[in-house]
């Protein structure tokens, strides 16, 4: 039966036609190819596209602080907070916002451009946005960057968190669309592009990107960069995290992966979204500072800063400023 439907006197128009779905910006197979150039060769290329988009340099520094921890009723077989697994973690309730601007102060004062609050939920309730909305509207009184990650948002949430100033909302894809199932399954792929959807349509921007290291191939770490650049627009920050391997969780016995692995993506990161923040984000503390270095080379620029990534642990913030002193690289200055 054709798009033309007849009942006795009335006639209905066919539809137009929908218009075809534009082509990914990136394949996987392209980034790929990327990933496999000899390693000195990729990391030249990224570092010559981070100079023309940052010529600066600098870094920013981001604190994350977990506002509320444990209890998620996700399944994610990487995280601790999840009811799934016997971590140890338990599960507690939002903090007040006292203590919380206790926590955004002392990152302003160690440098931190950009405070960033996560949430073990799997989708807030309203009440819960309304509370959150507070902490960002003090975290913004305090001149720095607020950024929140609380899970799956309606429009609706996503707009309440706009309109009480937070800059930035972060909801990882975590890995390719054909790896994603084997890692979580308490939740569709597509339930988080709908979420980013949300965020953009609100006006927030994005802070999105995965983990490497969970059993995954090169061509699955491919797809999640392609994944991450296809957006539109890509992220405006784009978090580069290597398993922690938690004891307790699915994935406390998978084998580590190679750092210089490590590299391959944040380069391909920064060649495929050369305007964003590639942030060289959890697992910092499983690379030395010369694979550190590297990342820094290859377009990372910018890093978690503090001694918990949410309940993993993160390099010293003393340790990380002299290092980043030591390869003369300037920190971003807190908007105020």
């Amino acid at each position: 039966m054709n798009d033309v439907v007849e009942q006795a006197v009335q006639w209905v128009a066919p539809r137009a036609p929908r218009p075809a779905a534009a082509a990914p910006a990136w394949t996987a197979e392209a980034v790929l190819a990327l990933m496999e150039l000899p390693f000195m060769a990729l990391v030249h290329r990224a570092h010559a596209v981070h100079a023309q988009h940052f010529p600066q340099g600098d870094v920013e520094l981001a604190s994350l602080l977990s506002v509320k921890t444990g209890g998620c009723p996700e399944d994610c077989g990487y995280c601790p907070q999840s009811v799934h697994y016997d971590t140890g973690v338990e599960a507690g309730k939002l903090m007040d916002v006292d203590a919380v601007m206790e926590a955004a102060r002392a990152a302003k004062e160690a440098g931190a451009a950009r405070f960033c609050m996560g949430a073990a939920w799997r989708s807030p309730k309203d009440r819960d946005i309304e509370k959150v909305s507070e902490l960002v509207r003090g975290v913004k009184a305090l001149g720095l960057e607020a950024c929140a990650t609380l899970g799956m948002l309606t429009p609706g949430q996503a707009g309440t968190l706009a309109e009480a100033g937070l800059d930035y909302y972060n909801h990882n894809l975590d890995t390719a669309p054909d790896f994603y199932g084997d890692i979580i399954r308490t939740r569709e792929y597509q339930d988080r592009l709908d979420t980013l959807g949300h965020v953009r349509d609100a006006g927030l921007k994005v802070c999105c990107g995965g983990i490497v290291g969970m059993g995954e191939t090169r061509l699955q770490r491919a797809g999640l960069i392609a994944q991450l650049a296809s957006l539109d627009p890509a992220p405006e920050s784009v978090p580069v995290n290597q398993l922690v391997a938690v004891p307790g969780t699915p994935l406390e016995n998978a084998e580590p992966v190679d750092p210089f692995e490590v590299v391959r993506v944040i380069a391909a990161a920064r060649i495929t979204m050369p305007r964003s923040r590639v942030r060289l984000s959890a697992g910092r503390r499983g690379l030395d500072d010369g694979v550190q270095a590297l990342c820094f080379m290859a377009g990372a620029n910018s890093i978690f800063y503090g001694d918990k990534l949410l309940v993993t642990g993160n390099p010293d913030a003393t340790a990380d400023r002299a290092l980043l002193a030591r390869l003369d690289l300037p920190i971003t200055a807190p908007q105020g």
